[in-house]
């Protein structure tokens, strides 16, 4: 029974389930679901309840050829480019000075542990990976994997991401006591009436309610935008130009995002949260304790590499706010929208009571999710 295709998405699905309740209701709320999803589907594999990586599975190769790059298709449609305007230039200024820190971190952390040598062929994409992830959000992260099958690094890829939510947990108690250490003069007075639309507008989307008509709308465009991505990307192949299909999907999806009629359709960031949860617990079925050995030193190396990358980029980002003589509340949110997306970005700002900061945390990191899988693959590119 455990073979069979339904059983297994069955498990899959029951396994979001538990995780979501379980970080919502206990003391495991400290986690995210996303690390709690890996980590419980992982036990699944290894007490064989669901198929192993050796086993393998149909739904496993469905999901990682299907729902995975849908869910970047889905999320991606949150991203309307017009409105990154309103963050303000400190925000915008300091955040692009956040991804610079990013890369150099990057490439400084890789050069400390060697990278080349001790992750070998996977040295491109794990430094793409970790740029994505750290210009803004988990979702570029996860484009930059699809492509270079980084899924079937199991263990690899679950330390990967154990290392970024403990140093993303951590990253959020430094953004919290730097601007109260240094700040600097008076606050600005917070838009009360303002952040509150924000932050409504931003809880309706983690409750949206999905039609018919909207789920068809979603599906059809996502399906559809697939098909053309993957044609494309074969057929420009046979031209000899080389572009990943989940770069042209990324595309596509932004640029219906900028068309109201597409980026208000209800529906879509809760289609790309599920999927993305999928797609995870499928990597956790990747992670075979048998294997665990393998993985070794390149804990520790993975920790030095992570904890370099976040450094470089504070040191760029409140360095540039103490030159300038910026707010540090806004270096702060745009830190934490480069290293933690949208949702760390407001929450931050909740806990600064910055009002004010709500919106603008809100769309650099709605920037960053745009531009990091970009970002991402041209590093990955430039150091293959």
């Amino acid at each position: 029974m455990p073979d069979q295709p339904l059983y297994v998405l069955a498990m899959l699905c029951l396994s979001v389930l538990i995780c979501e309740y379980l970080v919502r209701t206990t003391f495991l709320k400290h986690l995210s679901t996303a690390l709690l999803v890996i980590l419980f589907v992982a036990l699944l594999a290894n007490l064989g309840i669901v198929p192993s990586a050796s086993q393998g599975s149909v739904v496993y190769n469905g999901i990682f050829a299907y729902l995975a790059p849908l869910s970047i298709f889905f999320l991606l449609l949150d991203v309307n480019l017009a409105s990154v305007r309103r963050a303000g230039k400190p925000m915008l200024i300091l955040f692009g000075v956040g991804i610079i820190g990013t890369v150099v971190g990057v490439l400084t952390g890789m050069y400390l542990i060697d990278g080349p040598a001790q992750f070998g062929d996977l040295y491109p994409a794990i430094s793409g990976m970790f740029v994505g992830t750290y210009t803004g959000g988990s979702v570029n992260f996860n484009a930059v994997a699809i492509h270079y099958n980084m899924m079937e690094e199991g263990v690899l890829y679950a330390g990967m991401t154990a290392v970024d939510n403990i140093i993303t947990a951590l990253w959020m108690v430094v953004t919290l006591l730097v601007p109260t250490l240094f700040r600097r003069g008076l606050k600005k007075a917070p838009t009360l009436a303002a952040a509150q639309v924000v932050e409504e507008e931003h809880s309706e989307r983690d409750k949206e309610l999905v039609s018919v008509f909207s789920l068809s709308i979603l599906l059809s465009l996502g399906l559809f935008s697939l098909l053309i991505s993957n044609l494309l990307a074969e057929w420009l192949a046979t031209m000899g130009i080389t572009i990943p299909s989940i770069l042209i999907l990324t595309t596509i999806a932004l640029l219906l995002a900028q068309i109201p009629a597409f980026h208000q359709l209800p529906g879509g960031h809760v289609l790309g949260l599920f999927s993305v949860y999928l797609f995870l617990a499928v990597i956790g079925a990747y992670c075979e304790f048998a294997a665990l050995s393998q993985i070794g030193d390149l804990a520790w190396r993975l920790l030095v590499l992570v904890l370099t990358i976040v450094l470089m980029h504070g040191l760029f980002t409140f360095g540039a706010a103490a030159v300038g003589k910026l707010d540090w509340d806004v270096a702060a949110v745009a830190s934490q929208a480069n290293i933690g997306g949208s949702s760390s970005a407001l929450a931050l700002a909740k806990s600064l009571n910055r009002m004010d900061l709500y919106l603008p945390g809100i769309l650099v990191g709605a920037l960053g999710n745009g531009v990091g899988t970009y970002l991402g693959f041209l590093i990955a590119g430039w150091l293959a």
